[in-house]
């Protein structure tokens, strides 16, 4: 019995992905088509086709998957210790000087073997 429920659900699944595509076609084509009309309509109009689409995407399966990764990673998120501006100066100083040295060497070792290539070929 839970067989064909599931069933049922990712039919109905696939019926509110297809409207959530077509709401966003629609979209798209009233944008190019009432592109004479101001921005700030088009704009307006697109949002609100966005919402209503985001809003059946999450009545799917998928659809409250993602919002709940999106919840869990809000959470992971605020459990970040973030660097302090001096470290992050600090951490960002020894990155710039990593570099300059190793490009110093590289261009060391680059003007040396070019030089050792120019006295064997001549």
């Amino acid at each position: 019995m839970s067989v064909k429920a599931e069933a049922q659900e990712s039919r109905f699944d696939t019926l509110k992905w297809l409207a959530v595509v077509l709401l966003v076609a629609v979209g798209v084509v009233a944008n190019h088509y009432y592109s004479a009309q101001p921005i700030l309509y088009r704009v307006i109009g697109l949002l609100v086709l966005g919402a209503v689409a985001a809003f059946i995407a999450l009545q799917t399966v998928k659809g409250q998957a993602f919002f709940t990764l999106l919840k869990e990673a809000r959470t992971e998120i605020r459990k970040v210790v973030w660097p302090s501006r001096q470290e992050t100066t600090q951490t960002t100083l020894i990155v710039v000087a990593v570099v300059l040295i190793m490009a110093l060497l590289l261009w060391g070792l680059d003007s040396l073997l070019g030089w050792l290539v120019s006295m064997i070929v001549g």
